[in-house]
């Protein structure tokens, strides 16, 4: 099979993101700390980058996260910006940069998670970026290292590099021909781990998996990553070529399959996240197959997004309703047609 192009990657690789876990040499782990402390360190790492002389101090937004609403809690993290760990933290916080691609989270797990969210197979630009914010902070805030053991944290499996690279792919043909259950044992022979949409714990929805580095121990940064863009290539081949074997053997069926989610997008009165989410995911299929046309396979990753309960009524400024989802992606659809 040939090499897949970069539209071909940019279609099957949704994000990519880069997180870096880091603990301050003179506070207690985040599971010891105590209230006191905790808000120290809050107040402490916030200052380093509102007062430090970079591009930081202006582009990063505190978040408390005691002073947040559930619904506002539940939208960063549907965002991907803040962790289930943090979502329920009242001694956590977060400072996220206008564009959603920088978020550093304060007392989760870890002291700090400095995370970059990219779009696309974006990896090696989101571990540079993400590098880069680590010498920031690193050059006011004392980091509890060993020379032996690296950067050291709450979980054994971070030790190390700390440092935990992932991507987003959606693969609905690898999953509508059972093939998945390959790509998960081959995944976990070679150390690395296949989740769903919210990382450990989640289920897949909309065919969409996270792959993610399970080591950091031992390995060096630009490693690991390598390893996260060798692997996605290579599932990006299978997928391409199992939507062929899925072109060849539902021919007009899938068609139809696609022209009716379409149709239910474009009509429907009330609608469920899940059941979007699988439309919108047959839709991601129309537009690479060419015969979705009116929408870009980047909007409809946004409106993966958007769909999800939290973002839903932050949009509709009310309660949780599936008829207001129904009625956002009439909208959205209202122009888009088969070819």
């Amino acid at each position: 099979m040939e090499r897949p192009t970069n539209e071909e990657i940019s279609r099957v690789v949704v994000s990519s993101r880069v997180r870096l876990a880091r603990n301050l040499k003179d506070y207690p782990f985040p599971n010891k700390i105590d209230e006191h402390q905790a808000s120290e360190l809050v107040d402490r790492v916030v200052r380093t980058v509102k007062e430090g002389n970079t591009v930081l101090k202006d582009n990063l937004t505190p978040v408390i996260i005691k002073n947040k609403s559930m619904l506002e809690k539940e939208v960063l993290l549907e965002k991907h910006l803040i962790s289930k760990e943090l979502l329920n933290e009242n001694n956590g916080a977060a400072l996220i940069q206008e564009d959603e691609t920088i978020s550093i989270m304060i007392n989760e797990e870890d002291h700090l998670r400095i995370q970059v969210l990219m779009k696309g197979l974006s990896l090696l630009q989101a571990y540079d970026l993400c590098d880069k914010v680590d010498d920031v902070l690193e050059e006011r805030l004392k980091y509890a290292f060993s020379e032996n053991l690296g950067y050291l944290t709450a979980c054994p499996t971070n030790i190390g590099t700390g440092l935990r690279a992932s991507v987003m792919l959606h693969l609905p043909a690898l999953v509508e021909l059972g093939y998945m259950g390959g790509i998960l044992e081959s995944a976990g022979q070679i150390g690395l781990a296949v989740r769903g949409l919210y990382g450990e714990g989640t289920k897949s929805i909309g065919s969409l998996f996270q792959i993610s580095n399970q080591l950091t121990l031992g390995r060096k940064e630009e490693e690991i990553v390598g390893n996260i863009i060798g692997i996605s290539k290579q599932i990006v081949e299978r997928e391409l070529e199992a939507e062929k074997i899925l072109r060849k053997r539902m021919g007009l069926f899938l068609d139809d399959r696609i022209s009716r989610s379409l149709g239910i997008l474009r009509f429907s009165k009330v609608m469920g996240t899940e059941e979007a989410m699988n439309h919108l995911s047959n839709i991601k299929i129309g537009i690479g197959i060419g015969i979705v046309k009116g929408i870009e396979n980047s909007e409809v990753d946004n409106l993966m997004i958007k769909v999800q309960p939290a973002n839903q009524a932050m949009i509709a400024k009310e309660a949780k309703r599936d008829d207001k989802r129904a009625d956002y992606l009439r909208e959205a659809f209202k122009n888009v047609d088969i070819n």
